[in-house]
């Protein structure tokens, strides 16, 4: 039985060796307000039915609203849109400005510029030590142009491995 743990340091310092694309999650409260946050923890799960999951710091200023919310969605990035992905990773700040969303059928807000969005119905919400896991049904799904945003060794990379910068 395998009882030793690891440092969050040395856990989080191995993982950034994982290159993960770059995704900004968003919703909206029972009051209409938008919430949104940046996640590397993104994966297909299923594809009948299509399912998809993304992982939310417990901490996080939007928690309740995704743990209260009977949908998101997932915009995947495209290069170029480092600072959108800095604004939404950070807490305090206006997520939203400077933005035009547009909105789902579901009244969900829809970002402009991503590589991809999948529009989802929170299909579970499971405990994962730190983090909240939500399982998506995906019921819309959109492809823009571009090439994809990725994030590696704590940077933002194009396929090319150049690095860019978040300022």
């Amino acid at each position: 039985m395998l009882t030793e743990t690891i440092s969050p340091d040395l856990f989080r310092a191995t993982l950034s060796r994982w290159v993960s694309g770059v995704t900004v999650v968003t919703t909206t409260d029972a009051q209409g307000q938008s919430h949104g946050f940046t996640a590397s923890a993104f994966s297909s799960v299923s594809l009948d039915p299509a399912l998809v999951l993304v992982c939310l710091d417990n901490r996080a200023n939007c928690f309740e609203a995704f743990d209260n919310s009977e949908g998101f969605v997932v915009h995947l990035l495209r290069r170029g849109q480092e600072e959108l992905a800095g604004r939404f990773a950070s807490k305090g700040a206006d997520k939203f400005a400077g933005t035009q969303p547009e909105w789902s059928p579901s009244g969900l807000p829809l970002l402009p510029g991503a590589l991809a969005r999948l529009e989802c119905r929170t299909e579970r919400r499971i405990p994962g030590g730190d983090h909240l896991i939500l399982l998506g049904e995906v019921h819309h799904a959109e492809e823009g142009e571009g090439e994809p945003l990725v994030y590696y060794r704590r940077g933002f990379h194009g396929l090319d491995g150049g690095a860019q910068s978040l300022t």
